[in-house]
């Protein structure tokens, strides 16, 4: 059994087993709501489940069959029809009945015989305040979207900003090609193989992984701030050249810094790219610059990067030397286990080194390059990699 009235109004399901208690309750609502009455349990749920949900659900706990608690436990179970206010309308008067019923989640709780003018005032309210409530979880559901939308764009516009400053310090050195999306590769492979060590599982969290790739390519930011006579000089610089180009890192830092107090606060995926862009030159038997520092005193973030950085640019062509093979590469940076490199991160690098490779040739600097990383696998024959 269903009637329905004008859509306009607010709706109410009516669920009673009685005839007579369907038709008064029809003739009392009908001049003030669309109606819909349901004979059963079992077809309540079907309407209420059917097209657009009722606004509010007037039910009745005696029925056959499927009763009026189960019905109320059956729609504050699912998702969609939950939020509905339900009051019971029942013969069913003692205390106990009372409480089972708004712990299952009704709303109200109204005894029969029923006063008409009782009903009216309390279905009345009830569809207000459920009209109150789905203005706000409307509200909130748009203000949600318009936060996860400008959040996009904010990442957006931080990521292109990182890579367009990059990529002005690329520009630079011409002979870097695809470094700096290598680099991130590297780096994001490397701290994921990681995420679970006890050294470094409270420092590799999701968030930080994500801030480490975005990070990465402001490593080497500075180099802008190098004379060209250095910076592209084909071949070995001398001690004092040298001393010049090691400003890289300290140039590249305060840059980053610069640029976060012209925002006037300071900025979470900025904290990292200043470490990396100081610090990833440190070595961790503290031979390293521009500060010398040792062991854990280096931040995670640059230790990450060292590895990285000098996996590029060993297997990559510079002015001033050929790329070498990739097993070449492992060797060199095995050997500097626990002298240039964190020990652990050296082991992890080891275990996924075929992940480095790869992305070395996904993002080949040229058809050339990629022909040569190619012979270079082969040569792994030659150059056998670790154990």
């Amino acid at each position: 059994m269903d009637a329905i009235n004008p859509p306009d109004k607010p709706t109410v399901l009516v669920v009673d087993d009685t005839p007579d208690n369907l038709a008064l309750m029809s003739v009392l609502l009908r001049g003030h709501y669309s109606v819909r009455v349901a004979n059963s349990g079992e077809r309540g749920l079907k309407l209420a489940a059917t097209g657009s949900p009722p606004d509010l659900i007037l039910l009745d706990v005696m029925m056959p069959g499927m009763d009026g608690y189960e019905v109320c436990q059956r729609l504050k179970a699912d998702p969609q029809m939950h939020h509905i206010p339900v009051i019971f309308l029942t013969a069913k008067s003692s205390m106990e009945d009372e409480k089972k019923g708004l712990e299952l989640g009704a709303v109200d709780y109204i005894t029969k015989p029923i006063s008409p003018p009782i009903v009216l005032a309390r279905v009345k309210t009830h569809l207000a305040m459920k009209a109150s409530a789905d203005f706000l979880r409307d509200k909130n559901d748009y203000l949600e979207s318009e936060v996860a939308k400008r959040t996009r764009e904010v990442v957006a516009i931080q990521d292109v900003t990182i890579l367009a400053m990059a990529s002005l310090a690329e520009t630079r050195d011409s002979d870097t090609g695809n470094h700096i999306r290598r680099t991130q590769f590297y780096i994001k492979a490397l701290a994921e193989k990681l995420q679970d060590h006890p050294r470094f599982a409270h420092y590799l969290t999701a968030q930080n992984i994500t801030m480490l790739y975005r990070s990465a390519p402001l490593h080497d930011i500075g180099k802008v701030g190098i004379p060209d006579r250095i910076l592209l000089k084909p071949g070995r610089f001398e001690p004092d050249e040298f001393e010049i180009m090691k400003r890289h890192s300290v140039l590249g830092r305060d840059a980053i810094a610069s640029a976060e107090r012209s925002l006037g606060t300071e900025v979470e995926f900025l904290r990292t790219a200043k470490e990396i862009a100081l610090s990833h030159h440190e070595k961790w038997d503290g031979s390293g610059y521009p500060k010398g520092l040792r062991g854990d005193a280096i931040p995670i973030s640059a230790r990450l990067m060292a590895l990285a950085d000098v996996y590029d640019a060993l297997i990559s062509r510079r002015i001033y030397k050929a790329g070498m093979p990739h097993a070449q590469a492992v060797a060199i940076i095995r050997d500097a286990r626990a002298s240039h490199f964190d020990p652990d991160m050296v082991d992890a690098f080891l275990d996924i080194q075929d992940q480095f490779q790869a992305i070395a040739l996904r993002f080949a600097d040229s058809n050339d390059d990629i022909a040569k990383k190619e012979a270079y696998f082969c040569a792994a024959i030659t150059y056998p990699a670790s154990p």
